[in-house]
């Protein structure tokens, strides 16, 4: 098999996982021709990265909550809520933003084993009960910032985590040294991890890629990699915001490949009767996925609070739906037991670059949601047909 027949059957074999890959590369190819360039500017891509931030991180917990087939629509007034109880505890209280924050993300985790024992343990539908969580904490939020309407943060370390960038250790030809370093460190990991995988693979007699694909994938992810980081460090170099997504992406990508954990979560998403049956506790599992789902909506409402310097009454509206999107846009399957925090992180990037790009071509609000909504839509529809067809 030549290089090309294998890299088109490899391509249509695994078109769910590189489909999005090359449909954000196209949106942003498209867009930095139809800007003049300007959609892959420096001040851009570190805005855009910022704004993915709070919605990346729930599509993250919402991709392990689809995976074993439920929902969570509290997610978004629950990431408002929470994050204008850390401004209260910020501002009026005068707590310190090391002890506001772990308070917070243990009531996330408080509020979503809540959820999951709704769903697990009495057996609500999660569409009814997180529905209900929902209207509670949009009520909460309500209630909570009625007297101000918003509440402003005056915390300079916590206003950071949304606003701030890495120091720069020096600046060369006007680059900033840290994130030139902090990709360099990316790409290798990224080797060492590839390459890991692979001789575990070929120890295991697993089928593997040929080495001259293997070679093209690590130069082409390598390749945008040092792009992007070239890009970030052309202006402040990464966020904070950047560097608390890209951990969230790793730990969770790490729970769910490299974990006995990840495995029981795809196998009762897979089948819970057959996953109950093999000695896997589905109740257990479902607690954590909620409760992980609760801890991710409370740090969400952290970036996002901390973005604005203040919590609002409209803090959370319509975060679940870009989380949702995000996630079935990224590969997650309707159908349960498929879908990658990784392929989600993609899907939510896909989703904020066209809503950056439309912005910049002055595109109205009415035909930004359309749009929007039928490429959620045809993800959807991509989903059941491949699915159809591997029937």
């Amino acid at each position: 098999m030549n290089f090309f027949t294998e890299a088109r059957s490899l391509l249509k074999v695994n078109i769910r996982d590189y489909g999005m890959y090359i449909a954000l590369f196209v949106i942003m190819l498209t867009f930095s021709i139809m800007t003049d360039g300007l959609f892959m500017s420096s001040r851009n891509i570190s805005n855009l990265l910022d704004a993915t931030g709070y919605i990346a991180v729930l599509a993250v917990g919402m991709t392990l909550v689809i995976v074993i087939r439920h929902i969570d629509l509290s997610v978004g007034f629950a990431a408002g809520f929470m994050g204008a109880i850390a401004a209260i505890m910020l501002s009026q209280m005068g707590m310190p933003f090391y002890l506001t924050i772990p308070i917070i993300l243990v009531l996330g985790i408080v509020i979503g084993m809540f959820n999951g024992v709704l769903v697990a343990s009495i057996g609500i539908p999660s569409f009814v009960s997180s529905l209900a969580a929902m209207l509670i904490f949009r009520g909460a939020l309500l209630q909570v910032t009625e007297k101000t309407g918003t509440i402003i943060v005056k915390d300079d370390n916590f206003n950071a985590i949304g606003n701030g960038y890495l120091p720069a250790i020096a600046q060369i030809g006007g680059l900033n040294l840290l994130a030139l370093i902090i990709g360099a460190i990316t790409i290798l990991f990224f080797i060492y991890s590839e390459a890991s995988k692979r001789r575990q693979k070929i120890k295991y007699k697993f089928e593997v890629v040929s080495n001259q694909i293997f070679v093209v994938k690590m130069l082409f992810v390598s390749a945008i990699i040092a792009y992007v980081t070239w890009i970030l460090a052309g202006y402040n170099g990464f966020s904070w915001t950047v560097v608390i997504t890209l951990a969230v992406v790793i730990i969770y990508h790490f729970l769910t490949t490299r974990t006995v954990l990840g495995r029981h979560i795809y196998a009762v998403g897979s089948n819970p009767e057959a996953a109950h049956l093999s000695g896997i506790n589905v109740k257990k599992i479902t607690y954590i996925v909620f409760g992980s789902m609760g801890m991710l909506s409370a740090l969400s409402g952290i970036l996002y609070t901390s973005r604005l310097q203040s919590a609002t009454t409209t803090a959370g509206t319509l975060f679940e739906l870009d989380a949702i999107a995000a996630a079935y846009v990224g590969g997650v399957s309707a159908a349960g037991g498929v879908g990658k925090v990784t392929g989600s992180i993609i899907g939510a990037l896909v989703m904020a670059s066209l809503s950056s790009g439309m912005n910049l071509l002055g595109v109205g609000i009415s035909y930004q949601y359309m749009i929007r909504g039928g490429v959620l839509a045809l993800a959807v529809i991509f989903d059941v047909m491949t699915r159809k067809k591997r029937g």
